[in-house]
């Protein structure tokens, strides 16, 4: 009979950060609890966190700007630090970026300049690590959906994700992640309305103990 994966799980509350070091060979599950919620994502190698997450890298090496099962994120050098082994969303962005005071007042006005934002989330996570702005780069958006147009233009819509859904990803080297979970409010990447995601570290892929244990049964 197969032992339980060890498990360590954490609710990230609505407009929060949170960060991880996450072991290689280990499993990080991203929950969307209440469904359309954009959940910006960040990820370092955590022995040399000048080796991080490239989407241009990503994005060439799959021929394509969505990320699903099977997707890989790669670095700047071009190696893998995590592997999307399971979605049961379908689709993620890699190009919407993060959401800053800056980018909110250009977009929907000065007002805006007060609210908060992920690059505050991603600057104030980082700093535990020594990171600042120039280690911040394009990230990825879990359950945001930015579809692409004929014309190459691109829209923040409302999302296609549902309570319950999770995407799982597998670290292929030991790794530093780093969530905000997005505070925005004046698109629809969060129905206009931020709530809790759940994270959760696993030695095994989710489900897979439970399936052992049956097959042993």
């Amino acid at each position: 009979m197969t032992s339980a994966p060890i498990s360590d799980s954490v609710i990230i509350p609505a407009r929060a950060p949170w960060s991880a070091l996450v072991p290689v060979g280990s499993y990080l599950t991203l929950t969307d609890l209440y469904g359309n919620q954009a959940v910006d994502f960040l990820v370092y190698d955590a022995h040399d966190t000048a080796v991080r997450y490239s989407a241009p890298d990503t994005i060439h090496a799959q021929g394509g700007v969505f990320l699903t099962t099977g997707s890989v994120l790669l670095s700047n050098e071009h190696t893998p630090l995590m592997t999307v082994t399971e979605d049961t969303c379908g689709r993620h962005d890699t190009l919407g970026g993060a959401c800053s005071k800056e980018s909110n007042t250009l977009r929907y006005g000065h007002h805006t300049w007060s609210q908060y934002a992920c690059m505050d989330n991603f600057l104030i996570e980082g700093a535990r690590y020594g990171l600042g702005p120039r280690d911040l780069v394009p990230n990825v958006n879990w359950y945001m959906n930015v579809p692409v147009e004929q014309d190459g233009t691109l829209g923040i819509v409302d999302g296609l994700s549902a309570p319950g859904l999770r995407v799982t990803l597998r670290a292929e080297t030991d790794v530093l992640v780093l969530v905000s979970n997005c505070p925005q409010i004046n698109n629809p990447c969060n129905g206009f309305d931020p709530t809790a995601v759940e994270a959760t570290i696993t030695t095994e892929a989710p489900g897979a103990g439970s399936q052992a244990s049956e097959a042993n049964g």
